[in-house]
């Protein structure tokens, strides 16, 4: 069972997170943050893995401790979930477009962290969510999943389009990598024999 239950309490937030990779895209996000909600459960539906989480944040200043903590709890759900790693497919990749928008989204489940974001954003928000807190977000999934994450826009003008595009890159690319090798259901995807840090 690759399922997983983090719960992160710091002096600016509490969250709550569970997660099956093996699951059927049912989203329960409770964030406080309308944007990444909606983005959270687009990275649900499209990587067909059930993910619930309650925030509470110190939104009062800014949505910035609320979205990275959670990244980086999801992230730590996700290293939990998929654990040795034996039988998976590791490595995937996914060009997604989104109406004007192309992202490029590439990864591998490595045990070692790494995050190459080349995105920008036409405008410093969308609705009241900040854009540069995407990228934050990335970082603290990225580096707590312990995978090694590449996303590049190659282009777009929606700052709306492009955030969705990079989440649902991802979701396809998990959605790949995290699927049973039917030839080597048995194996550690690596000539190391381990993929732990």
């Amino acid at each position: 069972m690759r399922r997983a239950s983090v719960n992160r309490e710091t002096g600016e937030t509490r969250i709550e997170v569970e997660l099956d990779l093996d699951g059927s895209g049912r989203a329960e996000i409770a964030s406080g943050i309308g944007f990444l909600d909606h983005m959270l459960t687009l990275l649900a539906r499209h990587a067909l893995i059930d993910l619930t989480v309650k925030a509470e944040g110190d939104l009062h200043v800014d949505d910035h401790h609320t979205v990275e903590d959670i990244g980086i709890a999801i992230g730590r759900a996700f290293a939990q979930a998929i654990g040795d790693k034996r039988g998976i497919v590791r490595y995937a990749d996914c060009r997604m477009p989104m109406d004007e928008t192309l992202t490029h989204v590439a990864l591998d489940i490595s045990g070692r962290p790494f995050l190459v974001f080349r995105t920008a954003f036409p405008s410093a928000k969308v609705g009241t969510f900040d854009t540069e807190l995407v990228r934050e977000w990335f970082q603290g999934f990225a580096i707590n999943a312990l995978v090694t994450l590449h996303v590049e826009t190659l282009y777009g003008d929606n700052s709306h389009h492009i955030a969705e595009a990079c989440f649902k890159g991802l979701a396809r690319a998990l959605r790949s990598a995290v699927a049973i090798d039917p030839r080597a259901a048995n194996a550690i995807p690596s000539t190391k024999g381990t993929l732990s840090v």
